[in-house]
């Protein structure tokens, strides 16, 4: 590979696109096509490769349940979610691997600690010029770096780099777990901690970035366009072990074997893709992938 060769590598938030899909354009034609979601899924994924994109990852929720359940009781379930969307996430699985698509089917830890640990992978690697993390949800906004790491809401069109972040929730990066901690997060199922808000939380972590360096009296703040810190501190102090639990709960983990980035290079799909885009009702997928293997760009080298 010639020194002016670099990599943009795109890390998929699975689990966030099949939902997209399914309550999406894709989703009001299930009748018509009861595996919707999941053509909608590939066929977006194909759609990234024919803008560009070289090395893919995709992370899914293969099982809702995971680790974080065993910390906290009230942390999200599968309990509840519509039967449909939860049976294709392993049919969308087995498609992304006979569309040759790198694919990480998560069971004890999450879809976004797979994308934390790649991203993370990713960014240790000289040869990448950006990663993108496709998905806007905010426990990711802990792996942003500068502009070299961002996410992509795909939805919007948007790219998050680390000024967006700041400019959102008020804090960098490294205090995105925290924010979460305090504020909570009620898509994932923690209450977070009783009268802390964004304002506040973001108030106060812009001081002192993490929930154990701030001072136990609200006096030793110094924040005096802060409303009710007194009451801020004793919550805080009353439910301190909350807090960092909830933080513990918050922060992606980065140390899963995801393998390095060559192994996410697509390189066309499996022999195996023809007879599952034709068992899904949706065998021009297939053919799709085949004219993408002759156009798709790649990396000079």
């Amino acid at each position: 590979m010639t020194a002016r060769a670099r990599i943009n590598v795109h890390l998929i938030d699975g689990t966030y696109e099949l939902f997209r899909q399914h309550y999406g354009q894709a989703g009001r034609h299930a009748q018509e096509q009861p595996n919707a979601a999941t053509i909608g899924v590939l066929s977006s994924t194909m759609q990234l490769i024919a803008q560009g994109a070289t090395h893919i990852g995709v992370a899914s929720d293969h099982i809702i349940e995971s680790f974080r359940n065993d910390l906290w009781p009230g942390y999200k379930t599968s309990a509840g979610m519509d039967t449909e969307l939860l049976a294709q996430i392993p049919l969308m699985e087995q498609g992304l691997v006979a569309m040759g698509v790198t694919t990480w089917a998560m069971v004890e830890y999450e879809a976004d600690d797979a994308l934390a640990a790649a991203a993370a992978v990713a960014a240790a690697d000289p040869r990448v010029e950006r990663v993108l993390i496709v998905t806007p949800d905010k426990d990711l906004g802990q792996c942003v770096r500068g502009d070299r790491v961002v996410q992509f809401d795909r939805r919007k069109g948007e790219i998050i780099d680390e000024a967006g972040i700041v400019a959102k929730f008020g804090v960098p990066p490294s205090s995105i777990a925290d924010y979460l901690a305090l504020v909570g997060d009620s898509a994932d199922g923690y209450p977070g901690l009783p009268g802390w808000g964004a304002k506040g939380a973001s108030t106060v972590l812009a001081k002192f970035g993490q929930i154990e360096a701030i001072p136990v009296s609200a006096k030793d703040w110094d924040l005096p366009s802060l409303r009710g810190g007194d009451r801020l501190a004793a919550a805080l102090q009353a439910q301190m072990h909350d807090a960092l639990l909830f933080r513990l709960i918050a922060t992606v983990v980065t140390d899963i074997d995801v393998g390095v980035v060559d192994d996410w290079r697509w390189r066309g799909p499996t022999r195996e893709f023809a007879e599952f885009a034709s068992a899904i009702g949706a065998p021009q997928l297939h053919e799709r992938a085949l004219r993408l293997v002759e156009t798709a760009q790649t990396p000079d080298g």
